[in-house]
């Protein structure tokens, strides 16, 4: 499955990720590195949820 992933520079710092096919599946992360992990669980939990529904 491909996902597209908006990817954006935090104001405070850092990074912040949507998935907009995904409503509400957002995240963020202080590196890129970091930020590559957390919208992978993000988007793994959101589908989760979904499956659930």
């Amino acid at each position: 499955m491909k996902l597209k992933i908006v990817i954006h520079t935090a104001e405070e710092g850092g990074y912040w990720a949507e998935v907009p096919a995904i409503v509400g599946c957002a995240t963020q992360g202080d590196t890129f590195e970091e930020l590559l992990e957390n919208i992978y669980e993000a988007i793994e939990g959101c589908l989760s949820v979904d499956a659930m529904k």
